[in-house]
């Protein structure tokens, strides 16, 4: 089988503008927005800057990355790998995460990640390493196969009928959430006379946080998690993945909500997508929960 990366032209009929979008351009506004606040705060003496605006602003990265992984991480191990079963309101739950994590469509994600699993580390492998790590980290994202966006829904996806709604109007959702939220919320804070010099640096924020999450995601999991890495690293990509990033383990047990072991709280900490995961299996919107035995 031919490698993917040769497989696939890299010309710009193939080239996804969506991923580059999510991937680069939107960070990209996100940055220029930030950079833009933050010099008008300077130098338009009626307009400062409080000292108090870099914490927060930080919680927000922090709370943006958070949400977003609250997303993969349902996706990831109880829709893609069924360690679980969703009940609807976490569905409707994860589905908005996605969508702020601008993961793509749900049918979409399933399909190129069990393809992964198929071939790992091997041609075929959507995001192989052994092909480049550029090809790995986004690569494989930004070209396409025609053939990859034409594979149907999973069949176990298909009796979840709030997953397949919002899949089918995952763009027009996404506009609505990137777009008529935030323009929304600079209305309400400009006729109650709030900063909006503070709601763009936050609003900023939200896209370099959902930024860092997305590339931790692509790059800390298909080229680190697949290649020898200190420990240390591990659990700083964790920490940005919300326990994704903990994959040595994953090929030989894939199907555990958990990615360390129950017990210990700072395990609890790192995997903080499978601890969100015990937290909705106990106020019922998760149920029947498979966890690996070494994390039991």
């Amino acid at each position: 089988m031919l490698p993917r990366s040769l497989s696939i032209p890299k010309t710009w009929k193939t080239l996804n503008i969506g991923s580059l979008f999510a991937a680069f351009i939107y960070p990209a506004l996100g940055l220029i927005l930030l950079t833009v606040m933050i010099m008008v705060g300077i130098f338009v003496k009626s307009l400062d800057l409080s000292w108090w605006y870099i914490p927060l602003g930080l919680m927000t990265v922090a709370l943006s990355i958070f949400v977003c992984n609250l997303g993969i991480g349902p996706l990831h191990r109880i829709m893609q790998h069924k360690a679980g079963e969703l009940r609807a309101p976490a569905q409707v739950f994860t589905m908005i995460n996605l969508m702020i994590a601008m993961q793509g469509k749900v049918q979409d994600w399933v399909n190129y990640h069990s393809q992964h699993h198929r071939f790992a580390d091997k041609p075929g492998d959507p995001h192989n390493p052994e092909e480049g790590r550029f090809w790995a980290w986004v690569g494989w994202i930004l070209w396409r196969d025609e053939n990859d966006m034409k594979r149907p829904m999973a069949m176990w996806l298909k009796t979840q009928p709030i997953v397949v709604w919002m899949d089918r109007f995952y763009h027009s959702l996404s506009l609505g959430l990137h777009l008529g939220v935030p323009a929304m919320i600079y209305l309400i804070v400009w006729v109650s006379g709030g900063s909006l010099v503070l709601t763009a640096i936050l609003h900023a924020c939200v896209v370099l946080g959902r930024a860092i999450q997305f590339h931790a995601t692509v790059y800390g999991i298909n080229v680190l998690g697949h290649l020898p890495t200190p420990k240390w690293a591990d659990y700083a990509m964790a920490l940005l993945t919300g326990g994704e990033a903990f994959h040595d383990h994953h090929h030989d047990e894939p199907q555990s909500a958990l990615h360390l072991p129950r017990k210990g709280f700072w395990n609890r900490v790192f995997d903080y997508n499978g601890t969100t995961l015990l937290v909705m299996e106990k106020i019922g919107w998760v149920r029947d929960l498979k966890i690996a035995p070494r994390f039991a």
